[in-house]
This record gives C-alpha cells, structure tokens and sequence, in this order.
C-alpha cells in the first residue's frame, strides 16, 4: 500500500522555507477584534468588510428562520430543496443588481466554476484577465472552449485577443471587479467597450465588489453606471454580505440554463434556511444602512494613508484591500508573525497564490474598526516594520 511519504515531504519543504502555515483558531465572534490563543488582537484578515457578520438584524433572521424552517432543506434545488424564500431571495437579489433574474450557489467559488464550466462549449473562446480568482481558473479548466489569456488589464493586449479570435460562436471576456490579492479595480468601462465594439459577452466576478463599491454596494458594474451592460455579474454573499453563498446575477435564460446545466447547483443540498434569510435581511441592511459603505472608505482612506506616511509599500490598491508588500516569502510569514505579538492578525500571502518575489501581508479594514483601532494597528505596523527592516 502506498503511503503519504511525498506529501510529507513536501509539507516539509514549506515548513523549511517559512511559509508553512497552520489554521487559525479564532475563540470568538468575527469582529473588528477578536480572540486568539486567549487573547484579545485586532483583526486585519477578513472580509467582513461591513461588519454584517454580527448584525443584529441577520441573527434574528437567522434565529426566526430555523424555528419556522429547521436547520436544513434535505435536498437539491432540482429535486426538494426550492423553498419559497429561496425563491423570494433571488428574485430581491436580481432587483438589487438591476438583473431579471439571479441564481444563488452554494459559494462564490462554485458560481464561477457553474458557470464557465457549464455555457461554453469547443465552439467558444473564453478570455480571462491572467490575475483573475482561482475559481474562474479552474471553471476554465473545466471548460472545452479554447481559452486565451490577456495581462493583466492591459486593453491591447485584450483587444488582441478580441481580434484573433473573431471565428468562435461566441466570445465571453472574463475579469474580477477588483482583484483579491492587489485590491486594484478593473478598467470596466473600456472593457465593456471593447466587447461591444468586437460582439463578444461580458462577465464581472464582483467578489471583492459586492457590498463594497457601487450604490449601497451593488459592484463595480453599478459603480461603473453600466447595468445592462455587462452579461453575467457574479458575486459573493460570504464577504461583505456576511453570511455565506455565492449568485450569478443576468437574465433569465442564464438563470433558466444554468439550474438545468450547472453541475454545481445541481448536484449540491440547498442553503439553510438560517443562510437564506440571513442572505435576505443583508439586502435589506445594505439598502438601509449606506452609512456603512461610508464608514468603510473613510477607514480605508485613513489606514492608506496611514501606512503610507510610515513608508511601507502598498502597491497599487485602490480599495480596502491593502496589501504591505514584502518581497520574500519567509520574511512576509515573520512579518505576519511579529504583527500578532504586537496585537494585530493580518496574515501573511505567498506563492503559488501570488507571485514569487511579491509576497505581502494582506490588510483589510472594515467598517466596524474605530480610528483607536486602526491607531494601534499603524503602530503595531511600525513597531514591526522597523524590528524586521521593512521600513
């Protein structure tokens, strides 16, 4: 019988190197604080961007729905696990985001996978921006439609490949709204020019989007003034939104084919219904509560600020996503090391999710974070920049 001698090896190539990493455990709620090892840090790592995941209107949500639903649905949607208010979500979701129509998956990563997987055939070109999401990646992998990959945002090279590829059926230009590792935004706008100029769909992975930029957060498409515009808008119901789940968002026969094809949303047990109606009420909050959105870009603007005034390196982020580059993949790990003993958990990314040599220690700022908690986190920023030489 064979054993796991390889991947111990392998596991202790990274320990050797410094980027072996073991799972946080975090001992409390997911707030602008939490507790870690029993003790009490500022958290920098999560995507709770608007601090939705305690929201008092999505617990009671969450509370009322199990004792009026129970604690599953027992099925696939396909089969007997379509309950009214998933039904009820999805037609809100689609008036939020301009839509007709919107299909919830069981995560942003499986939406992408549905979709790319499931609409193109040997027929079609699909066209991807080399720094998109690694669930866009692998729905190509997953796709036969031949597959062209332009640098990132870069309009010629995407006009190219527009171009070039004039014989498919049909075009379908890929790209996140803003980019998960670098925080920059996608140049919608000429994108979306440059398909309607070449005839080719458009889709927006609005992950980092969505309950983010925009009107009360509705992504970069909204942000952007181009609803109708853009073909497939997916996004993501586990990061600002809060809860968990991810929604491909157009019209209704892409919603209509995809429950039929999607092997995602076919062969996956619905969303609880604590999920669904924790999903809804955020809805509600982000149209409710703007002050929210508000609140984030005034502590976004303030953190870069701050850290910038100290010298480190932010890149080129442009959103509350705020990398502190570091270059070496050990010393981004130490970095991240030495920031928790200083009382902040940000933590630290290296290759294969971003390049070799551009290791960072990934920052975001939410909403729930006070000017005093951003203050402690600049000087912790200081205190180990200078230990370590960053600055």
């Amino acid at each position: 019988m064979n054993s796991f001698e390889y991947l111990e090896k392998e596991i202790q190539v990274w320990k050797d190197r410094g980027t072996y990493r073991p799972l946080t455990e975090l001992e409390s709620e997911q707030g602008s604080k939490v507790s870690i090892n029993g003790r009490e840090v500022i958290q920098l790592s999560s995507n709770n961007y608007l601090g939705l995941t305690t929201h008092p209107r999505l617990k009671r949500a969450a509370l009322e729905a199990v004792e009026r639903y129970g604690a599953g649905t027992g099925s696939v949607r396909t089969i007997a696990g379509t309950f009214s208010m998933h039904e009820e979500f999805e037609a809100k979701l689609a008036r939020f985001k301009h839509t007709e129509a919107a299909l919830v998956f069981q995560s942003g990563f499986t939406a992408n996978v549905g979709v790319l997987s499931s609409i193109l055939s040997e027929k079609d070109v699909v066209i991807s921006d080399a720094l998109n999401h690694a669930s866009i990646i692998d729905g190509i992998r997953l796709t036969k439609a031949s597959r062209r990959i332009y640098r990132h945002v870069d309009l010629e090279d995407l006009e190219k490949a527009l171009k070039e590829t004039q014989t498919a059926r049909t075009r379908l230009v890929v790209t996140d709204g803003v980019f998960s590792m670098d925080g920059d935004v996608a140049p919608l706008p000429e994108i979306v020019e440059l398909c309607e100029k070449y005839d080719a769909l458009v889709m927006v992975d609005d992950a980092h989007a969505s309950g983010v930029m925009g009107r009360n957060g509705r992504g970069t498409v909204d942000h952007f003034d181009l609803n109708g515009r853009v073909h497939i808008q997916v996004g993501t119901l586990s990061k600002a939104v809060g809860v968990l789940g991810g929604y491909v968002a157009g019209p209704f026969v892409l919603r209509d084919y995809l429950i039929h094809r999607a092997r995602p949303f076919l062969f996956s047990t619905s969303h609880p219904p604590a999920v669904t109606a924790a999903c809804s009420a955020a809805i509600d909050v982000l149209l409710d509560e703007p002050q929210l959105v508000d609140r984030l870009w005034e502590n976004t603007r303030f953190f870069k600020e701050g850290l910038a005034r100290l010298g480190f390196d932010t890149g080129k982020s442009e959103t509350p996503i705020t990398p502190v580059m570091v270059g070496e993949d050990a010393l981004a790990m130490k970095f991240s090391d030495t920031l928790l003993q200083e009382g902040v958990y940000a933590q630290g990314i290296v290759f294969p999710t971003v390049p070799k040599g551009q290791a960072r220690v990934r920052t975001i700022v939410t909403a729930g974070h006070s000017k005093e908690d951003l203050e402690q986190a600049l000087t912790a920023f200081e205190r180990a920049g200078k230990k370590l030489g960053i600055i």
